[in-house]
C-alpha cells in the first residue's frame, strides 16, 4: 500500500471515529498530526479526497471536511439505491444456500437479543452487521468500478449517520426485520421480491435521514 492510500485510510477512519467533523476546517499541518503521515504523503492524499468529494479547498481558509446537508443526503442516498438494487439482484444469482442461511441466523439472533434488551455491545454488532450485508451485496458483482464508487459513498452515509441516523436502540428490531424481508426474498431466489424489500428498507434509512 502505498503512504499516499495509507493516509487517505487513516483521514477516513479519523473522520468516522468523528475525530473531525463535517464542515470543519483543517489545515495540511493538521493533517499530518490527525494522521500520523509526513506532509508529502498528505499533500498526495489532497486531491484524492477533493475527487472523492470528503473535503473541498475555501480560498483563504484551507481545507474543509465535507458537509452533511439536504443536498448531499438526496444525493448519498439516490446513490446507493441505484448500486443495491443492482447489487441485490446479483446477489440472488450467486450467494449459496449455506451464506443465506448464515445470513438469516445472525440477523435472527441480533433481533431476538435486542427484543431483550439493546446493550451497546449489541448495538455495535448489529450496526456492523447491517453494513456486513450491505458491502457483501455490493462485492458479489466483482466490479471493482462499482465497489470502489460504493465505499466512497459509504463513508459518506456513515458520516449522515453520525449526524443522528444511525442505528438507535430502538431500531435494532426493526432493521433487522427489513433486512430479514430481504434475504428471505433471496432464499426463494426471487430477484423482484429482493428489490423491493431492500428499496423500502433503504426507503426507511432517507426517511430518518432527511429529518436531521
Amino acid at each position: 500500500m502505498t503512504l499516499r492510500a495509507q493516509a487517505y485510510d487513516k483521514f477516513t477512519e479519523r473522520l468516522l471515529s468523528r475525530d473531525i467533523v463535517p464542515g470543519q476546517f483543517v489545515s495540511q499541518r493538521e493533517l499530518v498530526e490527525l494522521t500520523g503521515m509526513s506532509l508529502g504523503a498528505v499533500r498526495e492524499m489532497i486531491p484524492r479526497l477533493e475527487a472523492d468529494g470528503l473535503i473541498r479547498t475555501v480560498s483563504h481558509r484551507g481545507l474543509q471536511i465535507l458537509s452533511v446537508d439536504i443536498g448531499l443526503i438526496r444525493n448519498a442516498f439516490q446513490l446507493r439505491v441505484i448500486l443495491e438494487k443492482e447489487a441485490v439482484r446479483g446477489f440472488v444469482e450467486v450467494a449459496t444456500d449455506e451464506e443465506i442461511a448464515e445470513l438469516r441466523e445472525r440477523h435472527l439472533e441480533a433481533r431476538d437479543a435486542a427484543q431483550k434488551g439493546v446493550t451497546p455491545e449489541l448495538l455495535a454488532s448489529a450496526q456492523q452487521l447491517d453494513w456486513d450485508t450491505h458491502d457483501r451485496m455490493v462485492d458479489c458483482l466483482q466490479n471493482d468500478l462499482i465497489s470502489s464508487i460504493y465505499r466512497v459513498n459509504s463513508i459518506k452515509i456513515r458520516l449522515i449517520r453520525h449526524q443522528d441516523t444511525r442505528m438507535l436502540p430502538e431500531l435494532v428490531v426493526s432493521v433487522m426485520d427489513e433486512h430479514l424481508a430481504v434475504i428471505d426474498a433471496i432464499a426463494g431466489r426471487d430477484a423482484d421480491a429482493a428489490e423491493e424489500a431492500l428499496v423500502r428498507h433503504l426507503g426507511s434509512a432517507i426517511q430518518r435521514a432527511v429529518r436531521i
